[in-house]
């Protein structure tokens, strides 16, 4: 069994688009040193000699090693405030952040802060997100404590939406059970709302996102069922929120279907999903929902890959028409990266490098978020039987191979 300096060695050096005879120059080591270090002929290596090539490498001889951790893992500090925020309650003394009113928001600029924050959170902009959102959570909350009546229901939908971001942010970030503490807000916050149904139908969503996420597929699926039966348009209803938090809740069953191992099911949820999707028409982007014809198709395709039938996969996608609606970044990038690993599942490697790329140029710092592209990108730096170019190069930086 390859030594971890084996696979990493010869995987940086790669990534670095560099040969063994390049590295070995520059480090200042023989050829044939970093030849036997490759092929796992070497058990030790001198830490000097560790230190050169991860000098050369520009990673660190622990990197090198296979000693850190995975790229990308959150550290508290960059979300410290986004904790105290999901958390904050005014049962628990010395949690309560709604006693400074002075600045209190006015609705209407609320509003306008929300659907900023929310366009960052569809376009994966994770630093601006984590930003704003504190803030946006802290002012929804003292509006719902400053005021009443239809006022305070406005202001209720707007901290469900805050909650809402603040439960999908927390789940990308691998924070499962802060997820699930925001969720359960939303769907507190949504019950009290201006429009209960829809917001509570959407605050259900996310609850079942994080359910998923957890691994409880049974009861994501029953919950996603449930509330998708309540919020299931007319047969002329053109309602598009409507049709929209339906279509994702039934996304949603169908991808937990999927994971507890019934492909069936699953595959007659995406039907009806697809059905609600085609009367529809075209593709909505919005707070209550991302859902359309293009998306519908996006998840036949998730679900191809995942079944794993990668041949299907590809054929789906090429049969996909383009969008007349607003098919968000992070979500045309995220079909990228499923076609990327359907095309690295049949070694068709420079397909696969052009999805990525793809995915990459759509939604630059989703996709670092993103294991599936960090998985395929390693596997195709360990196929490549030679240099790749300085492209190939940037991809594997861009998505934490180094």
């Amino acid at each position: 069994m390859p030594t971890p300096i084996a696979e990493n060695l010869a995987r940086f050096r790669k990534a670095r688009n560099l040969s063994q005879e390049e590295l070995a120059a520059a480090a200042s080591v023989g050829v044939d040193t970093v030849g036997r270090i490759e092929r796992g002929e070497r058990r030790t290596t001198c830490p000097a000699t560790v230190a050169k090539l991860a000098r050369v490498l520009a990673v660190s001889p622990d990197a090198l090693l296979g000693l850190l951790p995975e790229p990308h893992i959150v550290r508290d500090a960059d979300v410290a405030l986004l904790r105290h925020s999901i958390t904050a309650n005014s049962e628990v003394p010395g949690l309560d952040n709604l006693t400074d009113t002075g600045d209190l928001i006015d609705p209407r600029s609320l509003a306008t802060a929300g659907h900023k924050t929310w366009r960052a959170y569809v376009d994966g902009l994770h630093s601006e997100l984590l930003h704003a959102l504190p803030v946006l959570l802290t002012d929804a909350r003292r509006l719902v404590h400053a005021s009443s009546g239809d006022e305070n229901a406005a202001a209720q939908r707007m901290l469900s939406t805050a909650y809402r971001l603040g439960a999908g942010i927390a789940g990308r970030l691998g924070m499962d059970d802060l997820a699930w503490t925001a969720a359960e807000r939303a769907l507190t916050a949504a019950r009290q709302s201006d429009n209960p149904e829809i917001d509570t139908a959407i605050s259900l969503r996310y609850v079942v996102w994080t359910l998923i996420k957890q691994g409880r597929t049974d009861d994501a699926e029953r919950v996603a069922i449930k509330a998708a039966e309540q919020i299931e348009p007319r047969m002329f209803d053109r309602d598009a929120a409507r049709a929209g938090v339906f279509g994702n809740l039934l996304f949603n069953a169908a991808n937990a279907a999927l994971r507890s191992g019934s492909g069936d099911r699953a595959n007659d949820l995406l039907a009806i999903a697809q059905a609600a999707a085609l009367r529809a028409g075209q593709d909505i982007a919005s707070e209550a929902a991302i859902f359309g014809p293009r998306v519908a198709a996006f998840q036949a395709v998730d679900h191809a890959v995942r079944l794993g039938d990668p041949e299907t996969a590809l054929l789906l996608a090429g049969r996909i028409a383009d969008s007349l609606g607003a098919v968000p970044a992070f979500w045309e990038a995220g079909h990228r990266l499923h076609l990327a690993y359907a095309a690295a599942q049949l070694r068709r490697d420079q397909l696969a490098v052009r999805f990525l790329s793809e995915a990459r140029d759509l939604a630059p710092d989703w996709v670092q978020r993103q294991p599936l592209g960090a998985s395929v990108m390693r596997g195709l730096i360990d196929n490549a039987t030679r240099r790749q170019g300085s492209h190939f190069a940037d991809l594997a930086a861009h998505y934490g191979v180094l």
